[in-house]
């Protein structure tokens, strides 16, 4: 089940004149026996909801968010959370000195109506307040600074232990835009104000709480399955193909294959995709028998060569909905591992069941974990979709995992040939890929299912990969090999950059006739090709080398400098 929740706002969506139809009523029962939770966000205060509804259908909502945003009510327990400070009592002294009425004062909030905006507006200047104020549909709605729907539904979640990924909201008004924004899908009703519409990924063909009936009908019978087409905000974006057009993937109902040569780069392919997750804030695992993610920067690292990962300690981390984690296998035995996974699998599958997390799980050689003679347990039973699988041998999984796969991401040397083993252990044609190397950060995609051609696409560069870069050259140390030397016309010098910051200590020490001699062969831009790996700082100094003679060794060696710390020296 992908959206295990309903956010709802309340007036002029699920109420009409402030009712909820009996019909929305008997829906929002069944939704609630499918087991998802109900929340009802509004910018009303709870007197009013207590006056407004009978409780039992304020027991059908989980938890109630009211006053847009600003407090939080449990039904189960009766119990009310201040999500913010009210203003102080001299702001509504003022408000009424000036007249403002109708005046409501909740815990947190203050509210009146147009035409009061501007007495509001004055009196938060007048007093020096940090407040903001909302307006829905001539309402006029003063909150502490950064409240809204939005965050009162973040609380909200917190406490049920989903994240904004596993709920659909709707709503009708102009505070309702933070709600949809938020929630994975956000849904508008037929009678919702043109600018809701513009920007929701769904609107109703029935209004108000008919509307929200609609909808829920629409969550019983196949969990939104006939939006997806349709909803595009949180696509994944991995890099582009050859006419600049960007791939992007869906985020739910794929399974990804990484395949490729040993060295190729699966790992930073990977961890460019983690990112993407983590940027869209979805949920991840990794299963990592070699410890090669141990230095993700956004996730914890359970395991190490010396400790087996404990199951209590990863399904710990993951009930947290923003918490990414990392299972370090190195400690278990090659023969153990498969058992090891099959029971890791199992609980991450119960989870998912529970909470719909993790959103991806990742099995990084995936031959280890499942290799091709390995009995497949939940994951070879269990329609499951969300998984990326990394190996160097697709013929060394196993076929019932292999079976699950929909989209190939093939790199390295003779992908046709990676194609063609994954291929014949299903007994499937192999598609035309092309016969070639595929340099660094080269990609060959092929859908399997939809069934698609094949087609090139250049990857993003990870984040952290950049990062590492910058680090290594800027102020690491290279070996001899990768170092850069000042040696003059006639190998009277031997001085060693052994990084970026060194070449631009030495550069400014060396004398003109050394410093020219290595600008007119190339030296500069073959090393930054050769070594730093830097496209921009090649073709920046390739410039610079053809101005010689004209551009003097000061102008030059002031123009290399520039170039270099435009890209590095920032970051140390």
């Amino acid at each position: 089940m992908r959206y295990l929740a309903l956010a709802t706002d309340y007036d002029g969506t699920l109420a009409h004149d402030g009712a909820v139809p009996e019909p929305a009523i008997h829906a929002l029962e069944k939704l609630r026996a499918s087991g998802r939770k109900i929340i009802l966000v509004t910018g009303r205060e709870m007197t009013d909801m207590f006056r407004l509804l009978p409780e039992p259908t304020l027991q059908l909502f989980d938890r109630i968010v009211a006053e847009n945003g600003a407090l939080l009510y449990d039904p189960a327990k009766r119990q009310e959370t201040p999500l913010g400070e009210a203003p102080p009592p001299a702001f509504v002294v003022k408000l009424r000195q000036r007249g403002v009425s109708p005046l409501s004062v909740g815990r947190v909030i203050v509210a009146t109506w147009t035409p009061h905006e501007q007495a509001v507006l004055d009196t938060i200047h007048e007093l020096g307040l940090e407040l903001q104020v909302v307006f829905n549909k001539g309402a006029v709605m003063v909150l502490p600074s950064g409240t809204n729907k939005a965050s009162g539904l973040v609380a909200a979640l917190k406490e049920l232990g989903l994240s904004p990924h596993d709920v659909v909201g709707v709503g009708d008004a102009e505070n309702d835009h933070a709600l949809l924004s938020t929630c994975e899908c956000g849904v508008a009703v037929a009678n919702a104000l043109p600018s809701v519409k513009e920007r929701a990924d769904w609107v109703t063909q029935r209004d108000h709480g008919c509307g929200v009936e609609e909808l829920i009908h629409q969550l019983l019978a196949d969990d939104l399955k006939t939006i997806e087409p349709s909803l595009h905000r949180h696509d994944l974006r991995l890099g582009d193909n050859l006419d600049g057009k960007e791939f992007a993937l869906q985020p739910y109902g794929a399974n990804v294959l990484i395949a490729g040569t040993s060295g190729a780069g699966k790992s930073t392919l990977a961890t460019m995709f983690l990112e993407k997750l983590t940027a869209q804030k979805y949920q991840y695992c990794i299963l990592d028998p070699e410890g090669d993610y141990d230095q993700l920067e956004d996730a914890v690292v359970v395991g190490d060569a010396e400790h087996p990962p404990q199951l209590e300690a990863v399904m710990s981390l993951l009930a947290k909905p923003e918490q990414n984690c990392v299972v370090n296998l190195v400690g278990v035995r090659l023969e153990d591992r498969p058992a090891i996974f099959d029971k890791l699998m199992s609980a991450l599958l119960e989870l998912r069941t529970r909470t719909a997390r993790p959103h991806w799980i990742i099995l990084d050689e995936t031959h280890h974990l499942a290799p091709a003679e390995w009995a497949p347990g939940s994951l070879g039973t269990s329609d499951v979709s969300g998984l990326v699988m990394i190996t160097c041998f697709p013929d060394h999984v196993a076929p019932a995992v292999l079976k699950g796969v929909n989209l190939i991401l093939t790199i390295g040397e003779t992908p046709a040939k990676t194609v063609g083993r994954f291929c014949e252990i299903l007994g499937e044609p192999v598609p035309p890929i092309p016969d070639v190397d595929l340099k660094s950060g080269e990609v060959i995609a092929w859908w399997r299912s939809p069934a698609q051609h094949p087609f090139w696409f250049r990857a993003d560069v990870p984040q952290q990969e950049r990062r590492r870069h910058i680090r290594k050259y800027a102020a690491g140390k290279l070996d001899e090999s990768g170092s850069f030397y000042f040696r003059g016309p006639d190998n009277k010098l031997n001085l060693r950059a052994y990084n970026l910051l060194v070449f631009l200590q030495l550069a400014d020490g060396v004398d003109d006739e050394t410093w020219l001699y290595h600008l007119r062969r190339g030296d500069y831009s073959g090393w930054f090709r050769e070594v730093i790996k830097n496209d921009e700082l090649v073709a920046a100094a390739e410039q610079i080398e053809k101005q010689e003679p004209e551009l003097p060794a000061k102008e030059s060696r002031d123009a290399i400098r520039k170039e270099v710390e435009k890209r590095y020296t920032a970051p140390i």
